[in-house]
């Protein structure tokens, strides 16, 4: 009897370990179709030619979209964990959701962290290096040579970055059994490493995300067509056609020698055109869109945000007078044991909302930080070098969004896996100082946000214009060729 007990259960946990291989392989299977096309979308269309260089770009695209698609599992990670421990909790012995249970939630979590460091590691450095090389001289040109070049390159790359970490690991922890620790490559080495590109990703959400916060406003408003309210849109495109037909008349007129002045008319030309385009698109929004759905999508996101920073204040108080609070504190109940939230499946909705808010305002920043402008993708016209950094950014921001939401308090549901081994998640002065940088970055930034015109108005009034002590924001200079087409104003 308990033979067949025994076989019984190998034959379940067989049953089981196959169920859930199947569907992550599924879902990875739909995030890695979806992250093809988009990178598709973006990569500068080349020849047909079944050359060398097209074979490495094409190697280059597969490793680039195996990187999106892990970072889009990285997050959807959490809201995947928040939404699936609700139903659970709903409906515990219903026969059609059996198979989402605690273990599939805790192989995921496991693959995520594996597939980030595979991909942080090896794939990205490897599919950059590759795409680079030219072989070693002397040696037969080939793809051969060059996986040889890119292998030795790696090589020194990992023993850079062992020599780096274990002069750090020296100057911080002087201690033999710290010393001896990073000899175990696997299970010490790669999850330190992995901690410290966690920190600093999260340290990069900390720039990004307050303002990302404060550019949704302007993103969302170039997107959508504002109310016109005193304003003639009849007149505003009549004054826009004539100065298109002035423009076009001074360029027909100017000869070939000039070409730097043929240059700024045809820039200026195209800046009149597109604004045309969408004083045109405004004139032909209807009343409910133009009325209703801009202050809907206004009222919204400063409620989205509002909401992220009075739940960071909460969290903050939390971790002064509660040790349980901190991210590496006391473990949760478990999957489908108890709910997250206080307010059940609605709390939970609301945390899986402010998670992708967050995300978008990350990415958002990111790329509206002077830094990183010049990593915008451009569509059909963007290199797989830019493709490859583009990848890298993405996925070290997705990697820190699980901690940077249990991080702030905008979730109780526990890291699990490598992400909740982190060092720094235990020290109380680093989550707490996170925090405190969080609040007060995300209120100056909304504040500096709703105050420029104001203090555009007061610089000009003062005549202090002039000595550029009032710093323009990129939201003022967008908006003068906005969606909306019309300036900023007081």
């Amino acid at each position: 009897m308990e033979g067949q007990d025994e076989v019984s259960a190998r034959e379940q946990h067989f049953h089981s370990q196959v169920r859930e291989s199947t569907i992550c392989f599924l879902l990875f299977a739909i995030l890695y179709i979806v992250s093809y096309f988009i990178i598709t979308r973006y990569k500068r269309k080349s020849d047909e030619q079944e050359d060398e260089d097209a074979i490495v770009n094409r190697i280059s695209l597969f490793l680039s979209t195996f990187t999106l698609a892990v970072s889009a599992g990285a997050v959807l990670l959490l809201p995947f964990s928040i939404i699936s421990n609700e139903i659970l909790l709903s409906f515990p012995q219903n026969y059609y959701i059996q198979w989402l249970n605690g273990s599939l939630i805790h192989g995921l979590w496991n693959l995520a962290s594996l597939f980030s460091n595979l991909c942080l590691f090896v794939l990205m450095p490897f599919a950059f290096f590759f795409l680079e090389s030219e072989g070693f001289a002397g040696l037969k040109k080939g793809i051969r040579a060059r996986i040889l070049e890119t292998v030795v390159m790696l090589v020194l790359l990992a023993l850079l970055i062992l020599g780096i970490v274990w002069v750090a690991s020296a100057l911080i922890d002087n201690d033999a059994a710290s010393m001896e620790s990073l000899y175990d490559l696997w299970e010490f080495y790669l999850p330190y490493l992995y901690s410290c590109i966690s920190l600093m990703g999260c340290l990069l959400l900390l720039l990004c995300t307050p303002v990302g916060l404060s550019r949704m406003f302007t993103v969302m408003g170039q997107l959508l067509v504002k109310p016109t309210i005193l304003e003639d849109l009849d007149e505003q495109i009549y004054i826009i056609t004539l100065e298109e037909e002035a423009l076009q008349r001074r360029l027909n007129g100017l000869s070939s020698s000039v070409d730097y002045n043929i240059m700024d008319l045809e820039q200026e030309l195209e800046n009149v055109k597109t604004l045309k385009t969408k004083l045109e698109r405004r004139k032909k929004a209807s009343a409910w869109e133009r009325n209703l759905v801009y202050p809907a999508v206004m009222v919204l996101l400063l409620i989205e945000t509002s909401i992220s920073v009075l739940l960071v204040a909460c969290n903050i108080l939390c971790l002064l007078v509660d040790e349980t609070a901190m991210p590496k504190g006391t473990r949760g109940p478990g999957i489908g044991n108890a709910s997250l939230s206080a307010f059940g499946f609605v709390g939970a909705a609301l945390e899986i909302i402010l998670i992708f808010y967050l995300m978008v305002s990350s990415v958002v920043g990111f790329y509206s930080l002077r830094f990183f402008g010049n990593f915008i993708p451009k569509k059909d016209d963007t290199t797989m070098t830019k493709i490859i950094g583009n990848c890298v950014s993405i996925l070290v921001l997705s990697s820190a969004l699980p901690v940077m939401s249990r991080t702030l308090g905008i979730t109780r549901f526990d890291l699990l896996g490598d992400f909740g081994r982190f060092n720094w998640l235990g020290n109380f002065y680093i989550v707490l100082s996170y925090n405190l940088l969080f609040a007060i970055v995300t209120t100056l930034c909304l504040v500096r946000k709703f105050t420029s015109a104001v203090r555009e108005e007061l610089f000009k009034a003062l005549g202090l214009h002039k000595l550029h002590l009032s710093n323009t924001s990129r939201d003022s200079e967008t908006s003068k060729a906005s969606a909306n087409g019309h300036h900023k104003a007081l």
